[in-house]
């Protein structure tokens, strides 16, 4: 049985990973590696690096979140899919973070904070009931979605190299909420995902730009 100090050293190594830059090693390939870079002016250049560093700063979020959740989940087969989970959302991290740095740009700089934020948030909610913890995954992942497909819709038209990362995001991210609710997740009433949207607006709108 795992104790409370390996735990501790577990979640220490993943915070790391997430957080450091290119500390976290991607199992998949990026799907932007099969395509050519593009030219982009300027002002392209500069809203694609803000949506794929909003989208940098949602896997570090997710991360966090999964993290916390695999800790305080008290069903073993929950645990293994959160953390099944949160190798996938790894790929994804690394992704953006890639396709930050080659369009000469870099994370956000409130990643550590976010990343505090929602390991507390994953971990609330895994010490209630499972059942709320893998509803809260389905509502984040639907949130996700819709906001990926609003960035594929805006990004410049010849950046295909950020709409390939954000589209097998996009399949991923479908994959994980279909598998929280499968797995028992409660469905949140639509007065919560209002609020869920409010407060990412605010994290989209903070991250673009720091």
């Amino acid at each position: 049985m795992i104790s409370f100090l390996d735990k501790a050293v577990l979640q220490l190594d993943r915070a790391l990973q997430t957080l450091v830059p290119h500390a976290a090693k991607a199992k998949r390939s990026s799907p932007a590696e099969k395509l050519e870079e593009a030219e982009l002016e300027q002002t392209e250049r500069k809203h694609s690096s803000g949506l794929m560093r909003i989208n940098h700063t949602g896997e570090v979020c997710a991360q966090a979140l999964y993290a916390g959740q695999a800790t305080t989940a008290k069903l073993a087969a929950v645990r293994k899919e959160m953390e099944h989970a949160a190798d996938e959302e790894i790929d994804h991290l690394v992704w953006c973070e890639q396709r930050l740095y080659d369009l000469g740009s870099k994370p956000s700089v409130l990643n550590p904070l976010f990343y505090g934020a929602s390991f507390i948030i994953g971990a609330g909610a895994g010490l209630i009931s499972d059942k709320l913890s893998l509803g809260f995954v389905a509502a984040t992942e639907e949130q996700v979605c819709i906001h990926l497909e609003k960035h594929m819709a805006t990004l410049p038209t010849q950046d295909e190299r950020s709409k390939a990362v954000l589209a097998q995001m996009h399949i991923d991210e479908a994959k994980h909420k279909a598998m929280a609710l499968e797995a028992g997740g409660y469905e949140f009433p639509q007065p919560i995902m209002v609020i869920m949207t409010q407060v990412s607006k605010v994290m989209t709108t903070t991250t673009y730009r720091i």
